[in-house]
Order: C-alpha cells, then sequence, then structure tokens
C-alpha cells in the first residue's frame, strides 16, 4: 500500500515520509506537493527508494525439428 505522511511541526516545518512506493517514482508522486509546500532542506531516501522496480516477463521459444526416420 502507498502511503504519504506529513508531519506539520509548531515552528512551520513539514516532514514528509513515502512509505510503498519502489525506487525513484517517489520523486515524481511528491514533486507536485512539495513545489507547493515550498523550500526543501533535505532529502532522506528510504530503503525503498533503493530497490529495483521488478519486472517479470515470459518468453515461450518452441522448436520443431522433423526425422527422416
Amino acid at each position: 500500500m502507498e502511503t504519504l505522511e506529513f508531519v506539520i511541526y509548531p515552528d512551520g516545518r513539514v516532514q514528509e515520509k513515502v512509505s510503498g512506493i519502489v525506487g525513484a517514482t517517489c520523486t515524481e508522486v511528491t514533486a507536485a506537493i512539495e513545489a507547493e509546500l515550498g523550500h526543501v532542506v533535505s532529502h532522506q531516501p528510504s530503503s525503498e527508494f533503493y530497490n529495483a522496480v521488478q519486472h517479470q516477463s515470459t518468453v515461450a521459444t518452441t522448436q520443431a525439428s522433423f526425422s527422416e526416420w
């Protein structure tokens, strides 16, 4: 499950926590929100950021051969 959590501190700082999004896709998801919030002071990528998105594909190869027997 993809979640975005925001902690708003009394001094106006906002801490954003993203979970459930694998790879750098989280930067695309949060870009518009961060632009509206203002100046980004720092980024601390989680372990999910460094995980690669795995794509699975199945390819079947068939080969027919005929014998003269």
